[in-house]
C-alpha cells in the first residue's frame, strides 16, 4: 500500500498554500504550524531552489479522542501535509494516517485514522482544484 496521498495543482505556490489553509479550515482542521524550507535554509546560508513547506495540521476533536484511547498516538501528531514545487509543478500531499495509526493495531483507532484521512484528502482535493 502507498503511504503518500498526492495531488498535482494547476495553482501557484502561494497560490495553493492559501487555498489549503482555507479549505482545511473549512473541514475543521487547525494549522498549528508551517514551515517553508526554502526560506528557512537560505537563513542558515544555504541555497535551496523549490518552495517546500509543511504543515502541522490538527482536528482538535479528533486528537483528543485518539490520544485517550492510546496516549501513544502522540507520536504521529499532528497530521503533516507538505506543498512543494517539482518539475515546473505544485503538488500538495501527505502521508496517509490510516497508514500511521495501523501500527498500534487498534480497530477503533483505525476507523478514526480512516476518517481523518478522508477529510484530509477532502480539505487537499478542494485545495489543489
Amino acid at each position: 500500500m502507498k503511504m503518500i496521498y498526492e495531488v498535482e495543482t494547476k495553482k501557484l505556490f502561494s497560490e495553493a498554500v492559501e487555498s489549503l489553509k482555507e479549505s482545511l479550515s473549512n473541514n475543521n482542521f487547525g494549522v498549528l504550524w508551517e514551515l517553508n524550507f526554502k526560506d528557512k535554509l537560505e537563513e542558515k546560508g544555504l541555497e535551496f531552489d523549490n518552495n517546500f513547506k509543511i504543515f502541522e495540521v490538527c482536528n482538535p476533536k479528533q486528537a483528543k479522542e485518539v490520544l485517550e484511547r492510546h496516549l501513544e498516538v502522540g507520536y504521529f501528531l499532528p497530521c503533516k501535509i507538505v506543498i512543494y514545487e517539482k518539475d515546473d509543478s505544485v503538488k500538495i500531499g501527505m502521508l496517509k494516517p490510516s497508514e500511521l495509526i495501523d501500527i498500534m493495531d487498534d480497530q477503533e483507532l483505525s476507523k478514526i485514522g480512516a476518517e481523518v484521512e478522508k477529510e484530509l484528502k477532502t480539505a487537499i482535493d478542494r485545495a489543489a482544484n
